[in-house]
């Protein structure tokens, strides 16, 4: 399958991700409130970004199967960003009013330029990382996830069952409608590069 080729390919970033300081704290529930505070804030942008690349990769899917897949992975994005909203009310959020670091502007920019000026296979490409990773972190970190946990919400959400459906969703898409070419692999590498990017900015690196 390409993604599990691409996946495989690129498990140096993965695991990068995974030791990075800003994940581990977060793991074990170190990380500080307001490094927490500051990454949903910048993570909020972030998604709702994420869902608009959607929209405009459903606008361009012709298959009822891949129609049905970016309609239901929109629903998976507002269901995160509810989870983006709790934290907002408990730690004072405006999401209006969140300005994007440089990380997070650049992974933003990526995906909207690829969604407007690449092909759908390399969208799907840009797409696949971040759900693949998340749900590889949440499964990675959810062994130390106790009821006392800071952040388990979080890390629920990520380790999830439903969350890893819609990974494995989007990923099916990218078997189907991808080939394994060159855009495609630099598509998915560099957006597992913007991922190890976005947790190093939230560490102020």
């Amino acid at each position: 399958m390409l993604h599990d080729m691409l996946w495989g390919s690129n498990s140096d970033l993965a695991q990068s991700c995974l030791a990075h300081p800003f994940v581990q704290a977060l793991g074990d529930g170190t990380l500080k409130a307001n490094l927490f505070r500051d990454y949903i804030a910048q993570d909020a942008f972030f998604l709702r970004a994420f869902a608009n690349v959607y929209g405009l990769a459903l606008d361009r899917s012709s298959d009822p199967e891949t129609i049905a897949c970016f309609s239901e992975l929109i629903g998976g994005v507002q269901d995160e960003l509810k989870l983006h909203r709790v934290y907002a009310a408990e730690l004072g959020i405006d999401f209006e009013r969140v300005t994007p670091n440089a990380a997070c502007r650049a992974y933003t920019d990526f995906l909207v330029r690829t969604a407007w000026h690449g092909s759908l296979a390399e969208t799907v490409a840009a797409l696949v990382p971040c759900m693949s990773l998340y749900a590889f972190l949440g499964k990675e970190l959810a062994p130390k996830c106790g009821s006392r946990h800071p952040y388990r919400k979080w890390i629920e959400t990520y380790s999830s069952g439903e969350f890893a459906q819609l990974a494995d969703r989007l990923e099916s898409v990218l078997d189907r409608v991808g080939a394994d070419a060159r855009e495609i692999r630099d598509a998915y590498r560099y957006a597992l590069e913007c991922e190890l990017g976005f947790f190093a900015a939230s560490l102020g690196q």
